[in-house]
């Protein structure tokens, strides 16, 4: 029985290791935290520039894995929420930050936007990771006062943190109501290489 009982406990001790989030993750990972615009929203996931990135890291940057941590409808506390599990988990390298869009759609206010995502790249940035940061637009009909305001909010933290930035990742696109879904908020299939280009040139140097 005393036989049984070690061996027992040996084996549960060999599944916890096994499970171990720290040492399952990649060597080389990529968390993408988002909403819907990196969620592939109505469109195959094979289609969205997340998925897409992936592909091009294989063929040009060998050894990396990227992680969809993306969720349609996130905003940025949830974000800020979510993040610590995910560097806890995947330990990555690299974390690309795509929230604000729901937060803006909502009329949030900006000091607290601004507050969520400088405790993110912070949380990034203590982990040993780089941030790159993804801009967006919204609407004109939302006054050019909130809208040059949330520019400002993701310029100023770029600064401010030393944090690469990508203005406006639909930058080419959202204007383009060919490449743009009816919502007018979200790119089709044929609009998500432009945003993987607009992407990249910000990204690489940090791979």
């Amino acid at each position: 029985m005393r036989r049984f009982l070690c061996s027992l406990l040996l084996l549960l001790s060999f599944s916890a290791v096994q499970a171990s989030p720290t040492e399952n993750a990649p060597a080389k990972s990529l968390v993408v935290l988002g909403d819907s615009l990196s969620a592939a929203h109505n469109i195959p996931v094979e289609a969205g520039w997340v998925h897409l990135l992936e592909v091009r890291l294989k063929q040009m940057e060998p050894g990396w894995t990227v992680i969809n941590a993306s969720i349609s409808g996130d905003t940025s506390v949830s974000g800020r929420n979510r993040l610590p599990g995910l560097l806890a988990q995947y330990h990555p390298r690299v974390v690309v930050i795509e929230l604000g869009a729901n937060d803006g759609l909502r009329g949030l206010p900006l000091n607290e936007l601004r507050a969520n995502l400088s405790s993110m790249i912070d949380a990034a940035t203590k982990s040993g990771a780089k941030v790159l940061l993804l801009g967006i637009e919204m609407p004109v009909n939302y006054g050019p006062q909130y809208r040059d305001g949330l520019r400002a909010v993701y310029a100023d933290l770029a600064r401010e943190k030393h944090t690469a930035l990508v203005p406006f990742m639909l930058d080419g696109v959202a204007l383009n109501p060919a490449l743009m879904q009816e919502d007018g908020l979200h790119p089709v299939a044929a609009g998500e290489p432009i945003v993987l280009n607009t992407i990249w040139p910000k990204l690489k140097p940090l791979l």
